[in-house]
């Protein structure tokens, strides 16, 4: 984004006042923010439903468990390697165009997922699916920037990213329902249904975004000419402010930018853990039938929900960001050895990891508000998508290691304990390293 120094410093007209301001931020979060978390509710389905697909599929084709932790993990490779020229691209092209790109495509290749046959083919296609939806998450991240000034953006960061929870909560009794429901239909597996079923959604939501999204405030029709011109006004006196970061070269010449991508991928390793290991962990405590475990995996997320919400909007109201990431870390850190040592253990087992996915899912809307105090323009698009690209290789190491380590040791306790050292690493980078904002 480019502002000119004589906009940046025009005086903010009467329409722009406290008050009237807070009214149109709440018109405009009314009117994005529910259509995007649908949007990454879909995406988030689609990416972690091999989670539950894996109760069944992994006998049906005889994969071991490693096959899956290495397939589930693979995602994020194809995410990795696309994920900063998707962003550069979508500031160039638009956020309409790429985001419909990228729902319709992973949509696609989530359907494709039903026709699965060999470890190859799984690995392909989950990294044909990363590829895809390589530059949604940063994409919604440098989007909601057009809107929103870096004081709201914790809070507005954190009702967005609800969208993790909320997937999380639907995400499971949904497919159970599907695996449980389409048991025997047709010439197909449960698995295979839940694929297809799951994938439809997002390709017709890709049109969607075409008719609903507008590109920047000054292209949304719903607002009237001083609103747009207030929002725009206070967007374009923040980015001028001295200290700001705007070209790409900038973001990698910045330590800040480093620093935050591995605490990203020590906070991403704890949010693959309980979005591809929850169904397995909740089996192993003892729970029976696909619907009950979709059904139990809900509550770590709900409860995550809150905490979330809780989090981003405290953060805003006090100011503070480092200590309430790393709070949350390391209450994902003691939520996941708690986990592990408990397994076997229902009752604790299940309020262990629901204390985890609680730290893991605060830490999150928090997290992204610190990028944005350093980055504009050019810098942001490059720095928000390397610090998620980074970060999500997390997404591999994570499920990989759990499977792995369940395969040589028998029990997923071992990789909990991995994990829970990465969110722990988090916590002690953000209070040494991360400077206050």
């Amino acid at each position: 984004m480019s502002y000119s120094p004589s906009a940046a410093a025009t005086a903010v007209p009467a329409a722009s006042s406290s008050a009237s301001l807070e009214a149109t931020y709440g018109k405009i979060a009314w009117r994005l923010i529910p259509f995007l978390v649908f949007l990454f509710v879909l995406a988030w389905i689609d990416r972690v439903n091999v989670g539950f697909a894996k109760l069944q599929m992994l006998q049906d084709l005889q994969f071991s468990e490693a096959v899956y932790g290495l397939g589930a993990g693979i995602f994020f490779i194809g995410y990795f390697l696309f994920e900063v020229p998707s962003n550069l691209l979508l500031e160039k092209i638009g956020a309409r165009k790429t985001l419909a790109r990228i729902t319709i495509l992973w949509g696609l290749a989530s359907m494709a997922m039903a026709y699965v046959t060999t470890p190859t083919s799984f690995y392909i296609l989950r990294f044909l699916l990363g590829i895809f939806e390589a530059g949604f998450f940063p994409g919604v991240v440098l989007y909601l920037t057009y809107w929103f000034p870096a004081k709201r953006r914790a809070r507005v960061n954190g009702l967005f990213m609800t969208s993790f929870a909320i997937a999380g909560a639907v995400g499971g009794p949904i497919a159970g329902l599907i695996m449980s429901g389409m048991e025997g239909v047709g010439h197909l597996a449960n698995w295979q249904w839940l694929f297809i079923i799951e994938g439809i959604p997002s390709i017709l939501a890709g049109f969607a975004v075409l008719a609903w999204l507008p590109e920047k405030p000054a292209n949304a029709k719903w607002l009237s000419d001083a609103e747009k011109t207030a929002v725009t006004q206070v967007l374009a006196a923040e980015n001028s402010a001295p200290g700001k970061h705007f070209s790409f070269k900038d973001a990698c010449a910045n330590y800040r930018v480093w620093i935050c991508a591995a605490v990203y991928f020590c906070v991403v390793s704890g949010n693959a853990t309980i979005a591809f290991w929850a169904p397995s962990i909740i089996k192993e405590i003892g729970v029976k039938g696909n619907l009950q475990i979709g059904l139990i995996s809900a509550i770590p997320f709900v409860a995550g929900t809150l905490a979330m919400v809780w989090n981003g909007f405290h953060s805003d109201k006090t100011g503070e960001r480092h200590l309430h990431s790393a709070i949350a870390t390391l209450i994902a850190c003691i939520g996941l050895l708690a986990t592990g040592m408990t397994l076997g253990n229902a009752t604790l087992a299940l309020c262990s990891l629901t204390l985890a996915a609680i730290g893991i899912l605060a830490a999150f809307p928090v997290f992204w508000s610190i990028p944005g105090a350093f980055l504009a323009g050019t810098a942001a698009a490059g720095g928000i998508a390397l610090i998620n690209s980074i970060g999500n290789l997390a997404g591999f190491v994570a499920p990989y290691m759990i499977g792995a380590l369940k395969t040589s040791t028998g029990s997923l306790s071992s990789g909990l304990y991995f994990v829970a050292a990465l969110e722990f690493l988090a916590s002690f980078l953000v209070v040494v390293f991360v400077k206050k904002h």
